[in-house]
């Protein structure tokens, strides 16, 4: 089998994917990571493991001791830092390359994200609301790096009414 080079956009992708899964959770059986795989012509395994490249890249992971892999390659490395650096840009451009991806038309969670929105062609919705912009994806990592758990007490947070990325 011919060797297939990621590419920028779905290195993006993966990186937005390991944003939002606890390290514990990264497997080839996971089933964000088969369907990023489906989605991008790769085997879960191979997203499995840009996942744990990306994690021996992650400071906060080598505080505690975790190392991921050793293989991660120099674009890996670009696209970590430039995350580092200018989060907010590529927090937006990841989720709009996975909408994309993913056919999805763009969804916005307002306030306490009880209520999802979805702007559809033809239909027109009036509201006036103050919206935090990529809230969701701030939420979702959040969540994965304290393992759906309270960073303060460790009380488990009760997900069960969400699917693996934080959405109902």
């Amino acid at each position: 089998m011919q060797r297939k080079n990621w590419t920028r956009e779905e290195l993006i992708v993966a990186f937005n994917l390991y944003c939002k899964i606890p390290f514990s959770k990264i497997n080839y059986k996971h089933k964000d990571i088969i369907e990023l795989a489906t989605a991008i012509g790769r085997t879960p395994s191979a997203v499995a493991w840009k996942l744990v490249d990306f994690a021996s890249l992650d400071s906060s992971l080598a505080k505690r001791g975790i190392k991921g892999a050793t293989n991660a390659g120099k674009l890996d490395k670009e696209i970590f830092e430039e995350f580092q650096h200018n989060w907010q840009n590529l927090i937006e451009e990841s989720e709009l390359l996975y909408n994309q991806l993913f056919n999805k038309k763009e969804e916005l969670l307002i306030e306490n994200e009880t209520e999802m929105v979805s702007f559809k062609e033809g239909k027109e919705q009036e509201r006036m609301v103050k919206i935090r912009v990529n809230q969701s994806f701030f939420r979702q990592s959040v969540l994965a790096s304290y393992e759906f758990s309270c960073c303060i007490t460790g009380i488990s947070i009760n997900c069960k009414s969400y699917n693996s990325l934080g959405k109902r």
